[in-house]
């Protein structure tokens, strides 16, 4: 078959008005719960999207560590390219894609750069070999081959040994405060469930339905 000829119909459920939290982050959470109580791999992965000085956009899957009213948190190695893209350009999206539920949500806003204690605190929260290899890549950089990160990352486990790893200046976290977040349902016949979040001028958020 085709490329062009690869589809299938969206037949899991609908969404409407009336199944809407008033806060689009009471809803992703509602969503992302199912997503997790559903079984899918890595549920709170998400395509961040970012655009650099000349205009040009990338992205990338990172994983989402922490979402509350404030917004969408992600750490990073601060010199990496995303991190180059969000100083020059802070307006950002992030993507999560639940395929499997016929799903999606789109987080469009601005990059916060977290405090670092807030930052300390997670940093030490991760697996003793994640906060080693935070150390070891130089993230976005050119490599000679595996060869030399794995030297890298075997000089920095000798480095610190058995004590504390601290926090390195390089490395530390973004809050999304989201401006608009859309809510993705598949349909049937491609006539799919669209409903985007907005602040109001109260500071309220008000749901309008897309045509999808």
């Amino acid at each position: 078959m085709e490329i062009d000829q690869w589809r299938r119909e969206y037949l899991r459920g609908g969404l409407s008005r009336d199944d809407l939290c008033e806060s689009p982050v009471e809803q992703f959470k509602q969503w992302l719960e199912e997503a997790a109580a559903a079984g899918l791999p890595d549920p709170s992965s998400m395509c961040l999207s970012t655009v650099d000085a000349n205009g040009q956009p990338s992205q990338r899957i990172v994983l989402l560590k922490g979402v509350d009213e404030r917004g969408f948190v992600f750490y990073t190695n601060l010199h990496s390219h995303k991190a180059r893209d969000i100083a020059s350009n802070g307006q950002v999206s992030l993507l999560f894609p639940w395929q499997s539920l016929e799903r999606q949500v789109i987080v469009y806003g601005r990059a916060q750069p977290l405090d670092r204690d807030e930052t300390l605190r997670y940093f030490h929260s991760r697996p003793r070999e994640s906060q080693l290899a935070a150390w070891a890549s130089r993230q976005s950089e050119v490599l000679d081959s595996r060869a030399q990160l794995e030297e890298q990352f075997e000089a920095v486990k000798a480095r610190f040994g058995d004590g504390e790893i601290p926090l390195p200046d390089f490395w530390g976290g973004y809050r999304i405060v989201p401006e608009a977040v859309e809510f993705w349902q598949g349909g049937a016949s491609r006539l799919h469930d669209r409903f985007m979040y907005r602040r109001s001028a109260d500071g309220e958020w008000q749901a309008a339905r897309l045509s999808p």
